[in-house]
């Protein structure tokens, strides 16, 4: 969805070092370009359009991404009533880089998020649990037990699987991937970016356009490390496992500990760490939340 045919990467010249020489070649490289996400809100006298945020991204499922950005943070706090997502019609030259979103009922856009998020993602005088207090104002719930079991083998191997689908990585070298999966370790969706959490975002946003929130069945598996925000994401969509490539930040740790989540970091076939929620994964020896 969002013009799923647009280019993602492209051919640069690059001058490359290799065994002592010097040579000039073509190369490609993951595409960057900046993504406005406005909501339309209806009003007694029609409807008032809010700019949201601009977002640096590589081209492609931009609908997944302004969609599952609106929801995880908070912007829209029901998934149902997001009823059109389109690329803007009041833009001069279409360049497909201002997508404009629509709610139904105007009790499912809060205002108050715009100032809020702010505050919960900046690093200025803000502590861990400042933090962790504000997602739970967002309104982020643990999540449920008894969600979500998977066995310890499938684990180790979602990291080759996630790689394995990685296409626009495979041309470029230099971009995120983020994938959902299964009981079974089943992988069934995925989508790359230059940004890790748009990458988070896409994905989540291919469950709430198709009315598939909250996600409680599957698990999330990113290609970089585990932040406090990609922990969030998943949370608000009712995620209750993620599994990272790379290492967590203590947030991180914190947030899956408070929520209820699982939380595995440094996966790879031959092992990985589990920080929180062990009971997820069956097959392990002693391990714990």
């Amino acid at each position: 969805m969002g013009m799923t045919g647009r280019r993602r990467a492209e051919r640069v010249r690059v001058g490359r070092m290799r065994g002592g020489r010097f040579v000039t070649r073509g190369d490609s490289v993951a595409v960057e370009e900046p993504l406005e996400v406005r909501l339309e809100v209806p009003v007694p006298d029609g409807v008032r359009e809010h700019p949201i945020s601009v977002t640096m991204r590589t081209p492609g499922d931009d609908f997944e991404l302004a969609a599952g950005f609106l929801f995880t943070e908070g912007v829209v706090i029901d998934p149902g009533a997001l009823v059109d997502v389109r690329y803007c019609r009041n833009v001069e030259v279409q360049e497909y880089n201002v997508v404009t979103a629509s709610v139904r009922d105007p009790s499912a856009f809060d205002a108050s998020s715009l100032t809020r998020n702010f505050y919960v993602t900046s690093s200025c005088g803000v502590c861990g649990k400042a933090s962790l207090d504000a997602v739970e104002v967002m309104g982020c719930q643990p999540v449920a037990e008894g969600t979500l079991t998977i066995d310890e083998s499938d684990v180790r191997a979602l990291p080759d699987q996630l790689r394995s689908a990685q296409r626009v990585f495979d041309r470029t070298g230099g971009i995120h991937a983020a994938g959902l999966f299964d009981a079974g370790g089943r992988i069934s969706v995925v989508r790359e970016d230059v940004g890790r959490h748009n990458a988070v975002d896409k994905v989540i946003g291919v469950q709430l356009l198709s009315r598939a929130l909250p996600a409680s069945a599957l698990g999330l598996v990113v290609s970089g490390r585990s932040s406090f925000e990609i922990l969030q994401k998943a949370a608000m969509a009712g995620i209750p496992m993620v599994v990272a490539v790379g290492a967590p930040s203590s947030l991180a740790v914190s947030f899956a500990r408070r929520f209820n989540m699982t939380l595995v970091g440094f996966a790879h076939r031959e092992g990985y760490n589990v920080y929180s929620g062990g009971e997820r994964v069956s097959g392990l020896n002693g391990a714990g939340g």
